[in-house]
C-alpha cells in the first residue's frame, strides 16, 4: 500500500494507480498541530487504498501555498509557483502507472492544483484531484478539522485550548484575507469554532469524505 517501503522488484507499476497526499505546515489555532492538513490527506489516501486494492500511497507532499498564514509561527510555506512546478513534475515523473490521484487536504493549494492539472491534462496526462468539502463558515482549524484529528489523532488536539474563531462564510472574508492574511480577520487563527468538535463527528466526517473520493476515483478511472 505504501509506495516508499516498497523494494523496486516488487513494483509493477502500470497495474497501479498512485495517490499523492498533498498537505501544508501552517498554523491550525492554538489546539491543533501544524500538520493538520497533511495528516487528513494521509488518512484519506490510506482510506482510499483500503478500498481500492490497485492504489499505492506516495509519500505525503507536508509543503504547500500557506503564505495567508504566515503570521503565526510555524508556518512553512513554498508558494502557489513552487506547488504548480512540484506537482506537474511529480505526475510527469509517474507516467508509468495507470493515473495519478492528487488528494489536498490545504484549501490554499487549490490554485496551483488547478494549474497543474491544466498543464498535465493538456499533455494527455492520466490525473486527478480531489479536496474533501467544509462548511464555508467552518474552513480552517474550526469544528470540521478538529473533529477529524480527535478521531484520528486524539493525543495532538489540546481540547482545553481551543476557542472559536471567526465565523463568517469564508466568501465574506476572502477580500481581507487577501490583504492582511488569516491573522487580519482572526488574531487567534481559526475561521470557525471548533469546541463542540468530538471524535464521533469525525469518525462520521472522515466516512463521508472517503466514500466521496472513492466515488470520484471510480467513475474517474471508468472514463
Amino acid at each position: 500500500m505504501n509506495l516508499a517501503s516498497m523494494c523496486w522488484p516488487q513494483l509493477h507499476s502500470a497495474r497501479f494507480l498512485l495517490a499523492v497526499p498533498l498537505g501544508a505546515t501552517e498554523q491550525h489555532g492554538p489546539h491543533l498541530p501544524l500538520d493538520t492538513d497533511t495528516a487528513i490527506a494521509e488518512e484519506l489516501c490510506r482510506r482510499l487504498a483500503e478500498r481500492r486494492p490497485d492504489v499505492l500511497v506516495a509519500p505525503a507532499l507536508p509543503y504547500g501555498s500557506s503564505g495567508e498564514h504566515a503570521a503565526f509561527p510555524g508556518t512553512l510555506s513554498i508558494g502557489q509557483t513552487a506547488v504548480e512546478l512540484v506537482l506537474t513534475e511529480l505526475v510527469r515523473s509517474a507516467d508509468a502507472f495507470t493515473g495519478v490521484i492528487i488528494v489536498n487536504g490545504h484549501g490554499g493549494n487549490l490554485e496551483p492544483v488547478r494549474a497543474a492539472m491544466r498543464t498535465l491534462h493538456g499533455e494527455g496526462r492520466r490525473a486527478l484531484t480531489w479536496t474533501p468539502d467544509g462548511p464555508a463558515d467552518d474552513s480552517h482549524a474550526g469544528r470540521t478539522e478538529t473533529s477529524a484529528m480527535l478521531h484520528m489523532h486524539p493525543d495532538q488536539v489540546d481540547h482545553a485550548a481551543a476557542e472559536p474563531g471567526t465565523t463568517a462564510p469564508l466568501p465574506q472574508l476572502m477580500r481581507l484575507l487577501r490583504a492582511g492574511g488569516v491573522a487580519a480577520v482572526s488574531p487567534n487563527g481559526v475561521l470557525g469554532d471548533p469546541t463542540g468538535a468530538t471524535a464521533e463527528q469525525g469518525t462520521v466526517l472522515l466516512d463521508r469524505w472517503t466514500d466521496q473520493l472513492v466515488a470520484a476515483v471510480e467513475q474517474w478511472h471508468r472514463r
